[in-house]
């Protein structure tokens, strides 16, 4: 579903992703891991066109994307969590999960699958963004990715500051999406546990660059908790 070759960035004169490549597959979930400011954060908003790239190719379904616009990209497929959520804390939950269908034709409902998979929303739709607590505010950004039904779903660092109940929850819903194999999933995580969990494939960054990669069943094997240990 996803084929990155050789992407290079840069902020400045400092050069953040240097000859980045992975893949992404329909029905599984690809976690790449590292330390703080090895560049993750930075290939996610690569992916998504929000930062340009030097060099390098992004094809999505066999077609190039590396010149395409964040929104273009979101028309073909791709949806983002971001890191931070960021939501629109002004905005009720029905307003938050809407924007998901902005590009839509006008009237497109909510799908019903949403409150499925996160059925606090559906008790709390008239409820401001903004009121939430971290947890439903990640599930929230989850769900309005999930809204327009992308065949690529970017995740960055979804656990972080999330009560360990709600984890699990979002743990089990990314199973879920990738089990069904129309999704191919890309999680940026620094939670080894959950990302072991979920791992199909895994991706190691240090300094920009990968530094590791294989299977996920073999990441105890290959010592990847060590790898990214602060």
């Amino acid at each position: 579903m996803l084929n990155v070759k050789n992407i290079n960035q840069y902020y400045g004169g400092s050069h953040i992703l240097r000859d980045v490549s992975l893949q992404a597959t329909l029905g599984k979930v690809t976690v790449v891991l590292g330390r703080n400011g090895v560049g993750k954060t930075t290939l996610l908003k690569s992916l998504m066109g929000l930062v340009p790239i030097k060099s390098g190719s992004i094809e999505l379904d066999g077609k190039a994307i590396q010149g395409a616009t964040p929104y273009e990209r979101a028309r073909a497929g791709i949806g983002f969590v971001p890191q931070g959520r960021e939501i629109f804390s002004r905005l009720t939950v029905a307003e938050n999960l809407a924007m998901g269908l902005a590009y839509k034709s006008a009237g497109t409902p909510i799908p019903l699958e949403l409150f499925e998979l996160f059925p606090v929303l559906k008790q709390m739709l008239q409820r401001r963004g903004g009121d939430l607590s971290g947890g439903q505010q990640q599930q929230l950004a989850i769900a309005r990715a999930l809204a327009a039904g992308p065949r690529l779903l970017l995740l960055d660092e979804p656990t972080e500051g999330i009560q360990p109940s709600i984890i699990k929850d979002i743990g089990r819903v990314i199973r879920m999406l990738a089990d069904r194999g129309d999704m191919a999933i890309v999680l940026v995580e620094q939670y080894y546990d959950f990302a072991r969990d979920l791992a199909d494939d895994y991706v190691v960054m240090e300094r920009g660059a990968v530094l590791a990669r294989g299977r996920g069943a073999n990441m105890e094997l290959d010592r990847v908790r060590e790898l990214v240990a602060i």
